[in-house]
């Protein structure tokens, strides 16, 4: 009788020792949390014992801690590009707003019909790059949301990029520029959007038309199973250029901060490229800058297409 009451009496200090360590475990992990609730570490939750579910408990809250440190960082980087954005876009719109004044304000004082119609092409112009400065924001923006997808359908690459030149004969004109074109002749079908198709060629040409400084070429073929579209053109200064940052926003070339532009075109190509699965790669070679985008066969995936991505 008595080694059973003494086995009994163990069994019950045992007990009270396993429930006393598991309340001093309950509550040093509140102690825990309400630190970490105050303040922002990166310390993880730890206990002295790994049973009664103590354990479980504790790598579950460590994931959820782990979690929302990653959405804290994921918070304080997008922050941080929108600070980035409304800095370079204010300083980007200041010049031409700036001008725009000059210019209403000479259009009052103007006297003469010419004056005057003269000056108002100056303000619609300077109109029109303020409106496209803010659609290549928006489009940027939107771009970059997590959850943003663009629907692709056949289109025929060929024909997208030959009215997309014929739409830039104007400013071939103004600048004296007479591209050279290699076009082939057979359509060129793939899978994308032919709204964002549009505007990868139509960035890209912009680029080379705004930033060249000899006449452009325009390479577009079928290289197996693959559509290879370039655009190459000389530049005046390439030591100034900086391949690894053509693609990012807000990028402009020293000799390019003079233009009204945001600096997004090739940021929003490249974005949009990588939509339709494609690849775009910047080279220098000697004066001639280029930029080369190539669209895979239907079915691969944008896995393979990101592993495939090089830029020079």
């Amino acid at each position: 009788m008595k080694i059973l009451a003494a086995v009994f009496i163990v069994i019950l200090c045992f007990l009270f020792l396993v429930f006393w360590k598991y309340q001093r475990q309950v509550r040093d992990i509140c102690r825990q949390l309400s630190f970490l609730k105050e303040h922002d570490s990166n310390m993880i939750i730890s206990g002295e014992i790994s049973f009664c579910s103590l354990k479980e408990l504790a790598e579950l809250l460590n994931d959820l801690l782990s979690e929302q440190r990653k959405a804290r960082l994921a918070s304080a980087k997008k922050e941080k590009v929108i600070a980035e954005i409304y800095t370079s876009l204010s300083h980007d719109i200041r010049t031409p707003l700036t001008s725009l004044d000059g210019y209403v304000q000479l259009l009052k004082k103007a006297d003469s019909p010419q004056d005057q119609e003269r000056y108002l092409m100056v303000i619609e112009r300077r109109i029109g790059s303020l409106k496209e400065m803010l659609e290549e924001l928006f489009i940027f923006t939107r771009l970059k949301e997590e959850f943003y997808h663009i629907e692709l359908t056949p289109c025929d690459l060929n024909r997208i990029v030959k009215n997309t030149i014929f739409s830039y004969y104007d400013d071939w004109v103004e600048k004296g520029l007479e591209p050279k074109l290699r076009i082939t002749e057979e359509p060129l079908p793939m899978m994308g959007n032919e709204q964002a198709l549009k505007r990868v060629v139509e960035n890209v040409i912009k680029n080379a038309v705004d930033h060249g400084e000899k006449d452009i070429e325009i390479l577009l073929c079928r290289q197996g199973e693959e559509i290879c579209f370039k655009v190459s053109n000389g530049v005046m200064h390439p030591e100034e250029m900086d391949l690894a940052q053509v693609f990012e926003r807000f990028y402009k070339a020293d000799r390019a901060r003079s233009q009204n532009s945001t600096g997004l075109g090739l940021s929003i190509a490249k974005e949009f490229v990588l939509h339709m699965n494609g690849t775009i790669r910047a080279d220098l070679d000697g004066n001639i800058f280029s930029i080369e985008i190539r669209f895979y066969q239907v079915g691969k995936t944008r896995g393979q297409v990101l592993n495939d991505l090089v830029f020079k």
